[in-house]
């Protein structure tokens, strides 16, 4: 595998740093695999990435995160924003129509770039979109988002992070019985107690609910050119991301594909979140290949 070279696309508001792995134009005629996350890095693929020696694999930084360093004195990520920074980054690459794999909050950028950029990506697997508007308990899975929001501003990244453990692991809809809970102990989950101070995190603070709070467009998304595969983890059965991307596939009229492991089921360790980066390289090998 090609060692990534690592690239800086200098547009309004950012200097958008992106690492390529291997050559640009392709040399065997497919398009260039583009990998995003969010609030992950392009580190976080550097499991998965290896694992596609024989295609040119784009990994980045998104906006504001990483070394993508911004300038345009914001500190929200929005699906809107992104989507136009990758489609200046495809651009940029000059190699045509890319596929996309994209997990979590980046599943849903991709799907703002398809829906507004179709022409820029042949296809699109969509691994786990947190969305909360195809749940059949929107309005509660807002109101557990809120309160790791609250349990993150009151008493910091522990206390934040352990209550988001608690609302992403939970089985079902959330209901009463969800919300009479007790506030999960940080210890609980090997998560220090003590308050860093920092409020800004992406994942805990509002700065990307933007992110949740997406309505994608079925009628776009259906009539564009790509194809869209949603797919969700085998593990994650019953979890809220597993029902959000059930039920954005059946939003757009489809089943989601089932991949081995679980909402990080790539990862190799990165985040503290170990997967199954070899099975799932496998599938989505197959997926990508329509087989």
């Amino acid at each position: 595998m090609t060692e990534p070279q690592a690239h800086t696309l200098a547009i309004a508001g950012v200097d958008l740093v992106y690492d390529v792995r291997g050559p640009l134009p392709p040399t065997d005629g497919r398009p260039p695999l583009l990998m995003i996350g969010q609030p992950m890095t392009a580190e976080g693929f550097d499991a998965l990435a290896p694992l596609f020696p024989d295609r040119t694999v784009v990994t980045y930084d998104p906006r504001g995160l990483g070394r993508s360093i911004r300038s345009d004195g914001r500190s929200d990520h929005t699906p809107q924003r992104q989507a136009a920074d990758l489609h200046l980054l495809i651009e940029a690459l000059d190699a045509g129509p890319v596929d996309v794999f994209a997990s979590s909050g980046g599943a849903v950028t991709a799907l703002e770039l398809v829906a507004t950029h179709p022409g820029d990506v042949v296809t699109l697997v969509a691994h786990e979109p947190p969305i909360n508007a195809v749940l059949p308990d929107a309005t509660a899975a807002e109101r557990a988002r809120a309160a790791f929001y609250d349990a993150y501003q009151s008493n910091g990244t522990g206390a934040g992070m352990a209550a988001f453990i608690a609302m992403t692991s939970w089985q079902g809809e959330f209901t009463d019985a969800y919300f009479a809970q007790p506030t999960p102990d940080p210890a609980m989950f090997g998560l220090s107690t003590d308050d860093d101070g920092n409020r800004d995190d992406p994942l805990l603070s509002q700065n990307s609910w933007a992110i949740t709070d997406y309505v994608p467009d079925a009628n776009v998304l259906t009539a564009a050119p790509t194809r869209i595969v949603i797919a969700v983890g085998e593990e994650s059965a019953g979890t809220y991301t597993a029902r959000t991307a059930l039920g954005t596939a059946a939003l757009l009229g489809q089943e989601a594909v089932v991949f081995p492991s679980h909402h990080g089921g790539f990862l190799g360790g990165e985040y503290g979140y170990a997967g199954k980066p070899e099975e799932f390289a496998a599938r989505l090998r197959d997926v990508l290949d329509g087989r």
